[in-house]
């Protein structure tokens, strides 16, 4: 996750989470009681996608899931499509100027 531009790591209530410009993108849980798991912010499509297409890894969260909270059971998802994914939700809340430079669209002046 940190190898993403301008990613830092910050405690949010006990779990480590992933920010960008301020913002979460994601979190990792925290609790040793249930399986571990990470949350997402997605689009609405991408986590329609995947909660239609992989129902015991992806699940909408409580509450926050109809604005793209996504949980991801850690111990059912593949480290290329978990990658992905995390690359989307950095996508989703890092400012547009910063994703395009990473993904070398910004044109030069």
């Amino acid at each position: 996750m940190m190898a993403l531009p301008q990613t830092e790591e910050r405690d949010h209530f006990g779990s480590p989470s992933y920010r960008v410009n301020g913002k979460i993108f994601a979190q990792l849980s925290a609790s040793q009681k249930k399986e571990q798991r990470a949350l997402v912010k997605l689009s609405s499509a991408d986590q329609a996608a995947l909660t239609l297409s992989h129902p015991d890894t992806f699940s909408p969260a409580p509450h926050w899931g109809r604005h793209g909270w996504t949980y991801i059971e850690l111990a059912s998802i593949q480290k290329s499509i978990f990658e992905d994914v995390l690359f989307s939700s950095w996508r989703q809340i890092a400012p547009k100027r910063l994703v395009a430079s990473y993904l070398g669209l910004e044109k030069s002046r």
